[in-house]
């Protein structure tokens, strides 16, 4: 395998075809049969749309491969002689392909949801409230960014646990949930809760996907530089 090729270490990853392609719709088929045996079983209301959350599988699982495919992966892959660079930029590619591809498949089930009023059942299963909602270039935008965003996310992870073991994982984590009380207590402090408000409820599903897509550039810039330090 060479070292300056992207495209076979793509392959390399691929090859778990079932885990990249098959286990994230495995997952949300679940959560979509739950859903709707969910809603069989409880009164429907007169209200329109049933919003249901079982498609979150499906971006869970994705976060779940994006840690693999640099926990598990990643050694194999080095150990045939694949350089950090070389790796990285065929797992974004992956992370890419993986998050356009399966945002048309939730954009495409949007089309199918509406033309059979919720499966029948009012049930809003791919039209996820203020997010995946809008127009389907929109929709499908967003769906593709918080999928690359999940992987990315994932494979932050994965390289701390290359790094620190499975306690500085927990310490990565348990970090982030510090970081953000912090800041609950600072805004508290400083009165700011009014203003966080008005910059959500000013946010549009355009506006957020932007943020997203800033979030998850960074996040992949940043694997980039911890990946060249890391030691396997």
């Amino acid at each position: 395998m060479r070292s300056t090729s992207v495209v076979p270490v793509v392959r390399y990853l691929l090859l778990d075809r079932f885990t990249y392609l098959v286990l994230p719709w495995e997952w949300a088929g679940f959560g979509f049969v739950l859903d709707a045996v969910i809603l069989r079983l409880t009164p429907a209301g007169d209200g329109g749309q049933r919003w249901v959350g079982g498609l979150a599988a499906a971006f869970l699982v994705v976060f779940v491969i994006g840690l693999q495919s640099v926990a598990k992966a990643l050694p194999f892959a080095m150990a045939l002689g694949v350089g950090r660079r070389t790796y990285h930029l065929a797992a974004g590619a992956v992370a890419v392909g993986l998050g356009v591809c399966f945002g048309l498949v939730v954009t495409l089930g949007r089309l199918v949801e509406r033309a059979t009023g919720g499966w029948g059942l009012r049930m809003a299963y791919f039209r996820v409230p203020f997010l995946l909602d809008g127009p389907w270039y929109l929709a499908w935008l967003t769906a593709s960014v918080s999928f690359v965003l999940l992987f990315a996310y994932g494979m932050a992870y994965g390289l701390v646990h290359r790094r620190a073991g499975l306690t500085g994982t927990m310490i990565f984590g348990a970090g982030q949930l510090a970081v953000l009380t912090l800041a609950a207590v600072v805004t508290t402090w400083l009165h700011g809760w009014a203003d966080v408000g008005r910059f959500l409820t000013g946010l549009t599903a355009a506006g957020l996907t932007a943020v997203l897509a800033a979030v998850a550039a960074l996040l992949l810039a940043g694997g980039y530089a911890g990946m060249r330090r890391l030691t396997v």
